[in-house]
C-alpha cells in the first residue's frame, strides 16, 4: 500500500481521510478568503488534514463567454498568499508543459485535468517536477485503463500519484459513479481520491454551462468513503447559485461542518475493520 506525502500530510487508502477542497475557480478575494478561512477552521476542529484547491484557469469551459479565472500569473500569486497566510498546501490544474514550469514554484500538488489525463507531454513535464500529482480519471476511461497512465508516470520516475475518480460518461449530459470502479482503482495500491462534486455534474446540461445535482452530494460521498479510500475532493461556495463555475455541483459552505462530521465518522468506522480477501 503506497503512501504519498504532501508536506506533513500522508495519504494512503489505510490512513485517516484527507480533505482536498476549495473553489472550482479563483473568484474575488473576499469569496476566496471566506472559503479558505472556513475550510481551515472546520478541518482544524474536526482534525482532518486539508489541502486547498482552486483553479487559476478553467481551460475547458463550455462557452467562450464563461469565466475562466484570473490566469496563471495572478492566480499563482493568490495561491502563494493562501499557502503563506493559512499554512496549508495548495493545488491547482495545469494544462500545458509551459504552465508546469511556472506552477511548480508555488503548488504543493499538481492536478492533471480529466480531459488531459492521457497527454504524455503534460504527464512527463508534471512528473519530472517530483511533486505529488492528482490525476483525474477521464470520464471516458475505465479503471483498467488507468494502468497505462500510472505506467507513464512511473516511466518518468514519479510514484507520488493520487488517482482521482470523478464519474464516468453515461449517455449524454450525465455521469455515473461505479463503486466497483473505486475498488478497482484501489488495487493499484496508490491513494484513491473521490471527487464528489464533479461526479454530480450533468455535463452541458445547462446549454452553455454544466448543470448538476448538489442535493445528492452527501449520499454520494458516503457511498465512496465507505469503500475505504485516501481522501475526498470537494468544492464549496458561500452561494453556489452565484458561483462563477460549477455552482450546481458545489456544496453550500454553510453545510461544510456537518457534511465533514458525517464523512469522517464513516471513514473512521470503515478503517477499523480488517480487509477480507474473498476469492
Amino acid at each position: 500500500m503506497k503512501t504519498v506525502k504532501v508536506g506533513e500530510i500522508s495519504l494512503s487508502n489505510k490512513s485517516n481521510l484527507v480533505l482536498i477542497s476549495g473553489l472550482n475557480v479563483l473568484e474575488d478575494k473576499f469569496i476566496v478568503e471566506e472559503v479558505v478561512g472556513e475550510l481551515k477552521k472546520v478541518s482544524d476542529e474536526l482534525d482532518i488534514p486539508f489541502i486547498f484547491k482552486a483553479s487559476y484557469d478553467k481551460a475547458n469551459r463550455s462557452s467562450i463567454e464563461s469565466f475562466r479565472g484570473p490566469g496563471i500569473e495572478n492566480g499563482l500569486e493568490v495561491l502563494r498568499k493562501i499557502k503563506s497566510d493559512y499554512k496549508v498546501p495548495v493545488m491547482s490544474d495545469v494544462h500545458s508543459p509551459g504552465e508546469v514550469k511556472k506552477a511548480k514554484e508555488i503548488l504543493d500538488v499538481i492536478q492533471i485535468p480529466a480531459f488531459l489525463c492521457r497527454q504524455t507531454d503534460l504527464i512527463s513535464s508534471a512528473a519530472i517536477t517530483g511533486l505529488p500529482i492528482n490525476v483525474k480519471k477521464g470520464q471516458f476511461l475505465s479503471p483498467a485503463e488507468m494502468k497505462n497512465i500510472i505506467t507513464k508516470f512511473e516511466h518518468f520516475n514519479n510514484k507520488n500519484i493520487l488517482l482521482c475518480e470523478r464519474g464516468t460518461t453515461f449517455g449524454y449530459n450525465n455521469l455515473v459513479v461505479d463503486m466497483l470502479g473505486l475498488a478497482e482503482l484501489k488495487r493499484y495500491d496508490y491513494p484513491v481520491i473521490f471527487d464528489v462534486t464533479h461526479s454530480l455534474q450533468e455535463p452541458g446540461g445547462g446549454g452553455e454551462s454544466t448543470s448538476g445535482r448538489r442535493s445528492l452530494a452527501l449520499d454520494l460521498a458516503k457511498s465512496a468513503i465507505s469503500i475505504g479510500i485516501a481522501g475526498l475532493f470537494l468544492e464549496t461556495h458561500p452561494d453556489p447559485d452565484k458561483a462563477k463555475c460549477d455552482g450546481p455541483c458545489a456544496l453550500p459552505l454553510k453545510h461544510l461542518k456537518e457534511f465533514l462530521y458525517q464523512i469522517k465518522a464513516i471513514d473512521k468506522l470503515v478503517k477499523t475493520f480488517s480487509e477480507i480477501e474473498i476469492s
